[in-house]
């Protein structure tokens, strides 16, 4: 009887160290980051960009890069995924620059050249400080929000609290407490987890048009999981499906330039139902004619 006792407490101190560990140890799973030097340069081929650093009121520094475009048509807000800076990411700004789009990219807290504690409140709260900055020079009718993977969260997040012209969720997950689960299903996540983000409850409260790209051979967050997000608000939601597109390489896709440049080029208009079959009912009996 006692060996089992000594098993149960074995068991038990080791899920809870296992918790403890997973608790202070999750950034290091959740985020890659690339750290830069001050003086670092940034230099992309054929684009035009300047660099920035915003302070936050507890003494962080965000920094970003603006990707110009001339005479543009508005701004593209690009949140990028967990992993690296904006030195590598900024090679996708040309997807929007060259349908005459500025584009604002910037480095979440402890990446690139940006500093501070990073926490899921922080997070969110910088990226509210640099669309506000955005939005004192642009009409938010011309702000367009782009959340890549884990970039995607926060987007929403955004939207929801904003009025941009439209929100483009790339590869977006439902939770990272979802995705999460996936590979440790044992462990009390809710509790756990310092970012939980959950994307499916914030898209509840966006009220602009919401354009979802994913492919179908994501490894990493299943295509279903934007099937799922666009039933949210089917009424403002269009999915886009990149088909044999992974999770990182949609870049690579003919049809992915042909969707986002549908998408970041066409006004939204409501379509005239009228003559159409939509409430149309069929029935299965068959009429009697008179003699």
């Amino acid at each position: 009887m006692q060996n089992w006792l000594y098993i149960v407490l074995a068991v038990i101190g080791l899920y809870l160290l296992i918790s403890v560990l997973l608790y202070f140890l999750q950034d290091y799973f959740l985020f890659k980051p690339e750290k830069l030097p001050k003086d670092f340069q940034f230099y992309y081929d054929n684009q035009e960009i300047e660099e920035y650093n915003v302070e936050t009121r507890d003494g962080a520094t965000i920094n970003g890069l603006r990707f110009r475009s001339p005479n543009p048509k508005g701004v593209v807000f690009y949140l990028k995924g967990n992993s690296k800076s904006i030195k590598g990411w900024g090679k996708f700004a040309v997807d929007f620059t060259r349908h005459g789009y500025d584009v604002i990219m910037v480095d979440y807290r402890g990446f690139g050249k940006s500093t501070g504690r990073r926490t899921q409140k922080a997070v969110k709260r910088d990226m509210q400080v640099i669309y506000n900055k955005i939005k004192e020079k642009v009409d938010e009718k011309y702000i367009i929000l782009y959340g890549r993977s884990m970039g995607s969260g926060f987007a929403a997040k955004l939207a929801s609290m904003n009025d941009p012209r439209m929100l483009i969720l790339d590869a977006p997950y439902y939770s990272l407490s979802k995705v999460a689960k996936k590979f440790i299903p044992f462990m009390p996540l809710s509790i756990l987890i310092k970012f939980p983000m959950p994307t499916y409850k914030w898209l509840k409260y966006v009220n602009c048009p919401i354009h979802i790209i994913h492919g179908t051979n994501d490894r990493l967050i299943p295509y279903k999981t934007s099937v799922k997000l666009s039933k949210i608000k089917p009424e403002l939601t269009k999915l886009y499906t990149v088909i044999g597109g992974g999770h990182k390489d949609l870049n690579n896709f003919e049809s992915y330039h042909s969707m986002l440049e549908e998408i970041i080029t066409s006004r939204p208009k409501k379509t005239n139902l009228e003559g159409s079959s939509i409430n149309v009912t069929h029935s299965s009996k068959r009429v009697k004619s008179n003699p």
